[in-house]
């Protein structure tokens, strides 16, 4: 049987919310930032819909750069909690959609506002079935919640997920197995899902531009250049080759904080400082849910908005702040010895979280 795999991505889904909510945003500019509570304007750019978009205003940019580029547009702060209430919602009409397995197998969030979904079984391998599947889960976001999806449907996730851009916003795009080439193929190399600046300018400088150059390039010059595994993979890949499976993800749930130091700075004083209080804060939230964790991750956006981020993976589950403070400084030295532009921005989190056993180990203290 043919695989079918969706996939579904909420269109600029924070400022859609926002436009829901606010009626009177519709034909307007919508940014929504990550403030940083300094003054005003001040922080970056999280997303914005598209009427922003057409002023050349983009994901990560300063807010005050946006406000130059369209003064007229409606600014508003980011709120997380409410959007991720209205993204669980979204992601169990996705989920009705998934074949059901008794392994439960056949659905996969990756971000608040996008998933996969594996409908083999549900549509017998058949793509104009799959579309009309696409279509009803469109309709239905657009009737319980007041906002639109674009859907990418192929026979693997790699595909999907490359589908789904190509009708942006409230879009569907189907690309069944004979049509993968001559989708694929035309595209810049930059554009394959998994290839990221890096790889980009590295094959650049081996004359692949393009993803049909890619696929007939020479595997073992590939694998020379980047290794085994990653050379295989971008043989693969270039020819819409793609085994992973749609699985639910497990162990990938976080407990972190971040927030902005009084000034930019490179002084590890105020900068450790606002990491003990993160850090407090986050076992707080460990503690009140008995939980462990067993990764630590340390996040700083500099003055120029570039963010750079180390993790450590534990030996064995912790719980204690001792610890989770311990690695923290460890890795906040590591990224401030690499840096010569100051810091804007710290955060702390944590993950591989699981459920506390036993007392504390002597690790923990």
């Amino acid at each position: 049987m043919q695989r079918i795999v969706l996939h579904v991505d909420m269109d600029y889904f924070f400022a859609a919310i926002e436009e829901r909510e606010k009626p009177e945003l519709q034909g307007k500019a919508v940014v929504v930032c990550m403030l940083s509570g300094r003054s005003g304007l001040s922080g970056a750019v999280s997303t914005c819909n598209y009427v922003a978009r057409e002023s050349g205003i983009r994901a990560g940019m300063s807010c005050s750069k946006a406000k130059k580029l369209n003064p007229e547009a409606v600014f508003l702060p980011v709120r997380k909690d409410f959007y991720t209430s209205v993204s669980d919602r979204v992601m169990q009409i996705f989920r009705s959609y998934a074949d059901a397995r008794e392994t439960g197998d056949a659905f996969e969030q990756i971000s608040i506002d996008e998933a996969f979904l594996e409908i083999t079984e549900k549509t017998g391998g058949d793509f104009s079935l799959a579309f009309e599947t696409g279509i009803q889960i469109k309709n239905e976001i657009k009737d319980k919640e007041k906002l639109t999806c674009s859907v990418g449907i192929g026979p693997n996730k790699l595909i999907a997920k490359m589908a789904s851009s190509v009708q942006k916003p409230d879009g569907i795009t189907v690309i069944s197995p004979d049509k993968i080439e001559s989708f694929l193929f035309p595209l810049k190399v930059s554009k394959l899902w998994g290839i990221g600046n890096v790889t980009a300018r590295k094959l650049h400088e081996m004359g692949i531009v393009t993803v049909k150059d890619l696929a007939e390039h020479d595997i073992i010059n590939l694998i020379s250049a980047f290794g085994k595994t990653r050379g295989i993979w971008l043989k693969q890949a270039a020819a819409g080759i793609d085994d992973s499976p749609v699985k639910e993800r497990g162990g990938t749930e976080q407990i972190g904080r971040i927030a902005t130091l009084p000034e930019d700075t490179l002084d590890i004083n105020p900068i450790s400082q606002l990491l003990d209080r993160l850090a407090e804060d986050v076992i707080s939230k460990l503690d009140s849910r008995g939980l462990s964790f067993r990764t630590v991750t340390v996040t700083v956006i500099n003055s120029k908005f570039r963010m750079y981020t180390k993790s450590r993976t534990l030996n064995r589950p912790a719980y204690s702040k001792q610890v989770l403070l311990e690695v923290a400084r460890e890795i906040l030295s590591e990224l401030l010895s690499e840096s010569q532009t100051e810091f804007r921005r710290v955060g702390v989190r944590i993950g591989q979280l699981q459920k506390r056993m036993g007392q504390k180990s002597l690790f923990d203290y």
